[in-house]
């Protein structure tokens, strides 16, 4: 993972496979790994949809990057 070299990064899971990240993230030794959450699914959404969960990840992950 990047970030365990000191390269900020984050990881974006739709609402079905959140059970399957923190899995990953307690395996992988990361605990406090945090990650963007968007709606479930995707592959069927919407131009609109799309363009929503975009804002929605964005938002998420300046949180995320810059700790607020």
């Amino acid at each position: 993972m990047a970030e365990r070299h000191g390269v900020p990064a984050i990881g974006v899971m739709t609402t079905r496979f959140v059970s399957a990240a923190e899995m990953m993230r307690r395996v992988l030794g990361m605990p406090d790994y945090r990650f963007v959450v968007i709606d479930h699914p995707i592959s069927s959404a919407s131009e609109t949809q799309l363009a929503a969960y975009a804002r929605a990840t964005i938002e998420q992950a300046r949180g995320l990057l810059l700790r607020t």
